[in-house]
Protein backbone atom coordinates (compact mmCIF):
# COMPACT_ATOMS: atom_id res chain seq x y z
CA UNK A 1 0.00 0.00 0.00
CA UNK A 2 1.22 3.03 -0.76
CA UNK A 3 0.30 6.81 0.58
CA UNK A 4 0.24 9.49 -1.91
CA UNK A 5 0.38 12.93 -0.92
CA UNK A 6 -2.62 15.65 -1.99
CA UNK A 7 -1.08 18.76 -3.21
CA UNK A 8 -4.55 21.17 -2.46
CA UNK A 9 -4.51 24.84 -2.47
CA UNK A 10 -7.07 26.37 -0.10
CA UNK A 11 -8.67 29.75 -1.27
CA UNK A 12 -8.48 32.68 0.53
CA UNK A 13 -12.71 33.48 0.53
CA UNK A 14 -12.75 36.50 2.40
CA UNK A 15 -11.99 39.97 1.90
CA UNK A 16 -9.90 41.81 4.49
CA UNK A 17 -13.07 43.80 4.81
CA UNK A 18 -14.81 40.90 6.03
CA UNK A 19 -12.47 39.92 8.20
CA UNK A 20 -12.09 42.52 10.08
CA UNK A 21 -16.16 42.93 10.46
CA UNK A 22 -15.92 39.30 12.06
CA UNK A 23 -12.91 40.08 14.12
CA UNK A 24 -14.90 42.82 15.77
CA UNK A 25 -17.81 41.14 16.07
CA UNK A 26 -15.95 38.51 17.79
CA UNK A 27 -13.98 40.76 19.90
CA UNK A 28 -17.77 42.95 20.83
CA UNK A 29 -19.10 38.97 21.89
CA UNK A 30 -16.51 38.52 24.41
CA UNK A 31 -16.91 41.89 25.98
CA UNK A 32 -20.51 41.23 26.38
CA UNK A 33 -19.33 37.67 27.58
CA UNK A 34 -16.64 39.02 29.88
CA UNK A 35 -18.95 42.13 31.75
CA UNK A 36 -22.16 39.45 32.48
CA UNK A 37 -19.15 37.54 34.02
CA UNK A 38 -17.00 40.25 35.97
CA UNK A 39 -18.57 40.46 39.61
CA UNK A 40 -19.52 37.41 41.63
CA UNK A 41 -22.58 37.50 43.89
CA UNK A 42 -20.91 38.38 47.79
CA UNK A 43 -22.54 35.36 48.95
CA UNK A 44 -20.60 34.84 51.68
CA UNK A 45 -19.84 38.61 52.77
CA UNK A 46 -24.09 38.75 52.86
CA UNK A 47 -24.10 35.41 54.84
CA UNK A 48 -21.75 37.22 57.40
CA UNK A 49 -23.50 40.59 57.11
CA UNK A 50 -26.97 38.58 58.31
CA UNK A 51 -25.35 36.80 60.92
CA UNK A 52 -23.80 39.97 62.15
CA UNK A 53 -27.33 41.51 61.83
CA UNK A 54 -28.63 38.77 64.04
CA UNK A 55 -26.03 38.78 66.74
CA UNK A 56 -26.84 42.59 67.04
CA UNK A 57 -30.45 41.72 67.62
CA UNK A 58 -30.08 38.95 70.09
CA UNK A 59 -27.30 41.45 71.91
CA UNK A 60 -29.72 43.63 72.02
CA UNK A 61 -29.19 46.13 69.52
CA UNK A 62 -32.97 47.15 68.60
CA UNK A 63 -33.33 48.28 72.41
CA UNK A 64 -29.94 49.72 72.86
CA UNK A 65 -28.79 50.92 69.56
CA UNK A 66 -32.04 51.54 67.29
CA UNK A 67 -30.22 54.04 65.32
CA UNK A 68 -27.44 51.55 64.29
CA UNK A 69 -29.46 48.60 64.17
CA UNK A 70 -31.85 50.36 61.65
CA UNK A 71 -28.97 51.42 59.27
CA UNK A 72 -27.62 47.75 59.33
CA UNK A 73 -30.99 46.65 58.36
CA UNK A 74 -31.75 48.93 55.54
CA UNK A 75 -28.79 48.56 54.06
CA UNK A 76 -28.99 44.80 54.26
CA UNK A 77 -31.88 45.22 52.40
CA UNK A 78 -30.36 47.42 49.76
CA UNK A 79 -27.49 44.70 49.76
CA UNK A 80 -30.07 42.10 48.68
CA UNK A 81 -31.56 44.35 45.96
CA UNK A 82 -28.28 44.90 44.35
CA UNK A 83 -27.55 41.07 44.21
CA UNK A 84 -30.68 40.85 42.76
CA UNK A 85 -29.96 43.36 40.22
CA UNK A 86 -26.72 41.96 39.76
CA UNK A 87 -24.89 45.13 40.84
CA UNK A 88 -22.38 43.03 42.55
CA UNK A 89 -19.83 45.62 43.63
CA UNK A 90 -22.77 47.83 45.16
CA UNK A 91 -24.18 44.87 47.06
CA UNK A 92 -20.92 44.04 48.12
CA UNK A 93 -20.24 47.76 49.79
CA UNK A 94 -23.66 47.90 51.48
CA UNK A 95 -23.45 44.47 52.75
CA UNK A 96 -20.39 45.54 54.00
CA UNK A 97 -21.42 48.62 55.77
CA UNK A 98 -24.47 47.10 57.27
CA UNK A 99 -22.11 44.36 58.73
CA UNK A 100 -20.40 47.16 60.36
CA UNK A 101 -23.14 48.93 61.68
CA UNK A 102 -24.72 45.68 62.56
CA UNK A 103 -20.89 45.17 65.03
CA UNK A 104 -21.39 48.91 66.16
CA UNK A 105 -25.00 48.13 67.08
CA UNK A 106 -23.89 44.95 68.85
CA UNK A 107 -20.99 46.73 70.87
CA UNK A 108 -23.27 49.58 71.78
CA UNK A 109 -25.95 47.14 73.71
CA UNK A 110 -23.22 44.80 75.44
CA UNK A 111 -21.76 48.43 76.80
CA UNK A 112 -25.15 49.25 77.79
CA UNK A 113 -25.52 46.14 79.48
CA UNK A 114 -22.28 46.37 81.33
CA UNK A 115 -23.52 49.84 82.14
CA UNK A 116 -26.80 48.80 83.94
CA UNK A 117 -24.73 45.85 85.27
CA UNK A 118 -22.63 48.23 87.13
CA UNK A 119 -25.15 50.56 88.10
CA UNK A 120 -26.70 47.59 89.70
CA UNK A 121 -24.21 46.38 91.30
CA UNK A 122 -23.29 49.91 92.97
CA UNK A 123 -26.80 50.13 94.32
CA UNK A 124 -26.12 46.86 95.93
CA UNK A 125 -23.10 47.92 97.44
CA UNK A 126 -24.79 51.01 98.41
CA UNK A 127 -27.57 49.06 99.89
CA UNK A 128 -25.25 47.07 102.22
CA UNK A 129 -23.44 49.81 103.35
CA UNK A 130 -26.90 51.53 104.44
CA UNK A 131 -27.58 48.05 105.91
CA UNK A 132 -24.67 47.76 107.48
CA UNK A 133 -24.43 51.10 109.15
CA UNK A 134 -28.28 50.86 110.71
CA UNK A 135 -26.91 47.32 112.55
CA UNK A 136 -24.12 49.60 114.01
CA UNK A 137 -26.67 52.34 115.68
Amino acid sequence: MELKTMMTRTVKTTSPRLRGLKLAALALGTSFVLAGCAGNPPSEQYAVTQSAVNNAVSAGGTEFAPVEMKSAQDKLKQAELAMHDKKYDEARRLSEQAEWDARLAERKAQAAKAQKAVEDAQKAVQELRQEGMRSVK
